[in-house]
This record gives structure tokens, C-alpha cells and sequence, in this order.
């Protein structure tokens, strides 16, 4: 019988913070990835920025860009972005400033490559799925859409892809509209 390594958060120490590289830990396994493209920082900011605008008039929670989200020694990742209401706040956030539960909203902007693009549209997926996430953003940038993941029945679902020209609203985000092509911004090249 084979002995299989498995990774928790306390191995995360290990690592330098400082040589550009994200860790994450999903079912024991690590998962290394380079810091992000400015294309893909545009995208986070500009939605962070659209979450952030219509819930400084909701008040309703708060954004926060690539928390730390410990869901167990095992599994602890950094999305790109995550809306928490104040009630869920309150009972996830610890004195280290990390998350210990599940956001209501994680949104993850794809990365190039194929390995991205698979952990977050299947490895993630499960993970929020089984974890408890309400609803799950993929947003491909490039392709100017949006995916959207509801928890319908005890699992998310993929509810909708909004294309560029499309409004996206939810009911988890009382109010909130955006047209896509606005919410994902242009990145201004020269």
C-alpha cells in the first residue's frame, strides 16, 4: 500500500511569502500557482469594485480579495474574491483575520492554462459545492463571460453563463445589477 502525502495548512509555513506563487490546499493536495496576469487583477478589482460599490449602499456584508478561506487542515485556498453577509461574518471571521467557513459568494477569475482553468471549474467547484458556498462566480475575462453556480438541492449548479451584453443580478445580492461587459471593465491598453 502506497503512503500519500497529504498537505495541511500547518505545511504552509514551509513556503517563502514573498516568491510570487499562491499555495492552496484542496483534499490534502497542493496546488502552487504564479501570481496572477494584470488582466486577471483588472478583472478582480473591477468586480470587487462593483460589489463593494452596491453594498456600501446595502449594506448588507463586506468584499474582500483573495482571503484566506480555511474550510479544514486540508482544505484552505484563497479565491480571488468573496462577498460575506455580517451575520456570516461574524461567525467565520477569527482572530488571524482568516475565514473558517464558507463566503456566501466566491467569485475565481480564470488563469490561463488548462490546470487553471480545471481547478477552478471542477477541483473548486467540488470543494465549494460540499463546503457550502451559496453561489460561485468562474469568470472568463478573456471570453468576457460569466458562469454562474447557484446551491440548489445540496449542491451548486451551474444556473446561467452571462455573456458580455448580459445583466447579471442575484438573489443572494439584494439590488445588485451590473451588465457584465461593465462588471469585467476593459483594461486600458496603450
Amino acid at each position: 500500500m502506497a503512503n500519500t502525502l497529504r498537505w495541511t495548512i500547518a505545511d504552509l509555513d514551509l513556503f517563502p511569502d514573498n516568491d510570487g506563487k499562491r499555495y492552496e490546499i484542496i483534499g490534502g493536495e497542493l496546488y502552487v500557482t504564479t501570481q496572477p496576469t494584470v488582466g486577471h487583477q483588472f478583472t478582480c478589482n473591477s468586480i470587487g469594485s462593483a460589489l463593494h460599490t452596491w453594498d456600501r449602499q446595502a449594506g448588507l456584508g463586506a468584499t474582500f480579495p483573495a482571503p484566506g478561506v480555511i474550510f479544514a487542515e486540508d482544505d484552505n485556498v484563497a479565491p480571488d474574491l468573496v462577498w460575506v453577509s455580517r451575520q456570516r461574518l461574524r461567525a467565520i471571521v477569527r482572530e488571524d483575520g482568516h475565514l473558517y467557513g464558507a463566503p456566501e459568494l466566491v467569485v475565481e477569475v480564470l488563469s490561463p492554462g488548462s490546470k487553471n482553468q480545471q481547478r477552478d471549474r471542477e477541483i473548486k467547484l467540488r470543494l465549494y459545492s460540499r463546503r457550502g458556498v451559496h453561489e460561485y462566480w468562474i469568470v472568463d475575462w478573456e471570453q468576457r463571460q460569466i458562469e454562474v453556480h447557484r446551491h440548489v438541492e445540496g449542491a451548486l449548479m451551474l444556473i446561467a453563463t452571462f455573456l458580455e451584453q448580459d445583466t447579471l443580478t442575484s438573489p443572494l445580492l439584494p439590488g445588485f445589477s451590473s451588465q457584465v461587459g461593465d462588471l469585467l471593465g476593459r483594461l486600458p491598453v496603450t
